[in-house]
Order: C-alpha cells, then sequence, then structure tokens
C-alpha cells in the first residue's frame, strides 16, 4: 500500500518446492524490483520503495544486501521502478542501471567494496520550468517508470515515462535524448527490446494498449488494445513474434503475431479474488512456462499449452530452419507489411 508504507521482502524460489521460499530477506523499505545477474547468478541487484538500491550475494549467508546505496552516496530520492545488469566494465568492474520517478537514470558500479554512482541522464519534463514560491523557477523532472537496453548497440537505451513519453538515449550524452516518441496517454509501465530482431521493441501503458515498434520510425507497427491497464509485457525468448501481457482486471494475453497479427491466442484469467491486480508477468527462459505476479503478492506459474507454442510444420523430406536468422526474418515480414513503401532502410 503506496500510503502505509512498511517492511519489504524479497523471496527465492525454485519450481521443485512453490511452497515455501530457498531463500528470503527482509528489508525496511518495500522492494519494487531486481535483476539477476547473468554471468554471476549469486548477485542479485534490487531497487526500493524508498529510492535506495543494493546488491545481495546468495553466496553469503547474511541476511543483509552485501552493498546498499546512502543518502550521501546518490541514492533517489523516489521509488526504484527497474534495475539491470550491464556487463562488466573495462575493469571487471560489475555494474547496473537504475530508473526512478525521480527521472534519474543512474548507474551504479561495484568498486573495491562500495557502490559508485553516476547519473547518466536526467528526464525533463515538456515546459521544463515552473513558478515557484515568490517568484522561483523550479526545474521540473519527467518521471522515469521502465527502460530497456539493447542487446547488441551497447550504448543504445529506452526509458519509458510516468507522462507517456519514451525517449531513446545514449549512454554516452547525458544532456539531451537521440529521439522521443509519443507513445501513450498515460505511464509507460514497461518497455522491452525484442530478443531477435534489433530494431524492434514493445511497451505497454496504463491507457489500456500495447504496442510494437520499429526504432527507427515514429509511429507504431502494431497496437492492441486489451480493455484495461496493462500491467507488464513480455517477449517470449524463445520466438521473434510471440508476446505475452497481463491487465489489471487479473488476465493474462498471449500473442503470436505470426498465427494472428489482431487478436491474442488466448486470454485467461489468472487472478480469481476481486479487486486484485495483475502486474507483473515473465518468460521461462528455457521452459514454456511464465509466471504471473498480482498487487496481493500471490506468484502463478503457467504452463503454455502446445497450442501456444507452435513450432512450424515440418514438410516432407523438408527439414524446417530454425535459429535466430529465421526469427528475425519472420518478424521481418510481418513488419514489412505495415512499414509504409519506401522506408526500407
Amino acid at each position: 500500500d503506496f500510503m502505509k508504507q512498511g517492511q519489504g521482502m524479497l523471496l527465492l524460489y525454485t519450481l521443485k518446492n512453490p511452497s515455501f521460499p530457498e531463500y528470503s530477506f527482509s528489508s525496511e523499505s518495500g522492494v519494487m524490483c531486481l535483476d539477476f545477474h547473468s554471468d554471476h547468478p549469486n548477485l542479485l541487484a534490487v531497487g526500493f520503495y524508498d529510492g535506495n538500491v543494493a546488491i545481495y550475494n546468495l553466496k553469503k549467508a547474511s541476511s543483509q544486501p552485501s552493498y546498499k546505496s546512502s543518502a550521501k552516496s546518490g541514492k533517489h530520492t523516489e521509488p526504484v521502478w527497474q534495475v539491470k545488469w550491464q556487463k562488466d566494465d573495462m575493469d571487471n568492474n560489475s555494474n547496473f542501471f537504475s530508473v526512478s520517478s525521480d527521472g534519474r537514470i543512474v548507474s551504479w558500479t561495484l568498486v573495491k567494496n562500495e557502490l559508485v554512482h553516476m547519473d547518466v541522464i536526467k528526464l525533463s519534463a515538456d515546459g521544463t520550468t515552473m513558478q515557484g514560491p515568490e517568484g522561483l523557477q523550479l526545474q521540473m523532472f519527467g518521471s522515469g517508470t521502465s527502460f530497456d537496453f539493447h542487446k547488441k548497440i551497447d550504448y543504445l537505451f529506452l526509458v519509458g515515462t510516468e507522462e507517456g513519453k519514451i525517449y531513446k538515449c545514449s549512454k554516452s550524452y547525458s544532456s539531451q535524448f537521440l529521439d522521443v516518441f509519443e507513445a501513450h496517454h498515460m505511464a509507460v509501465d514497461s518497455i522491452s527490446w525484442n530478443p531477435f530482431h534489433l530494431k524492434v521493441f514493445i511497451s505497454c501503458s496504463s491507457d489500456w494498449t500495447v504496442k510494437i515498434w520499429d526504432h527507427t520510425i515514429k509511429t507504431p507497427m502494431f497496437v492492441y488494445d486489451l480493455g484495461a491497464a496493462v500491467g507488464d509485457v513480455a517477449w517470449s525468448p524463445y520466438s521473434s513474434t510471440v508476446f505475452a501481457a497481463v491487465t489489471i482486471d487479473g488476465q493474462a494475453h498471449v500473442f503470436d503475431l505470426n498465427i494472428n497479427k489482431l487478436e491474442p491466442l488466448c486470454t485467461q484469467l489468472v487472478v480469481t479474488r476481486k479487486k486484485n491486480k495483475t502486474t507483473h508477468i515473465q518468460f521461462n527462459p528455457v521452459y514454456p512456462i511464465i509466471i504471473v505476479g498480482d498487487e496481493q503478492g500471490l506468484i502463478v506459474c503457467l504452463k503454455l499449452s502446445p497450442n501456444l507454442r507452435k513450432m512450424p510444420k515440418e514438410k516432407k523430406g523438408q527439414e524446417v530452419k530454425k535459429g535466430p536468422e529465421v526469427e528475425i526474418a519472420k518478424l521481418e515480414k510481418l513488419l514489412s507489411l505495415v512499414r509504409e513503401p519506401g522506408s526500407k532502410d
């Protein structure tokens, strides 16, 4: 409950034992987001409601985080909505980024035994100054809600904001954006690059829509109205055209653009209690499983039925091609149908 802030919990489960967590950590402030390090899976970056970030090392038996930001070391002044690990830097130091409603995107590097911070970008709202008391000019900041880093172009990342805009940013320019997309009418709740196609990203918003974009074009390629605020959206790890979304009316939606460009293949009620909103969805990187989180703190694991993960049919005597090139071509074919003729770059 945002009005009554209390403590937070960080729980780690295995699917072998869903009834009891393998690890549990409690924190003074609510936990808003987390991210496992892909190369060092024992490291978990966490962002808190009070604006702090921390790193937990699961190899250590301590219940406290190994590293934590502080008011002295550049913590955010508003909740941290997302944290994301990046590749280790030139000196092999682990580092991650955080985005917060305070409009700052901050890079945190683990140097020796402390977290060193650097502001990468400050989001400014339109008409950046506001008249304060006694004629003071107050600077207004845009509120970051989500972000994602490009899979191949190391400096490129996207930031979604509470105002519904999406900024295309570079790690090298802190004061200006490469591009701004007037994406949604309400907050951008989640944003992510397609794991296969390097130009494509997806965004979802409280304005009920999911939109798929080509980052070189200012208008969306596909727009889906899901009839309720969309809390989260995720690309599947196995197909460039499959994604899933959750809406706050408790439903999960699975799409495969290759089979149906207009409608979801499946829309299913996941939570049973009224007034309970589904907030997060994530694919398992290996197995055909998705997990959905809700406002009551419950996590539901769902297995995708075979119809939701159809692979191309094998014709007699022909081998079905698989692999990233095939996935890229599949999505490219769909995009070429909706791109304006003449914008083939």
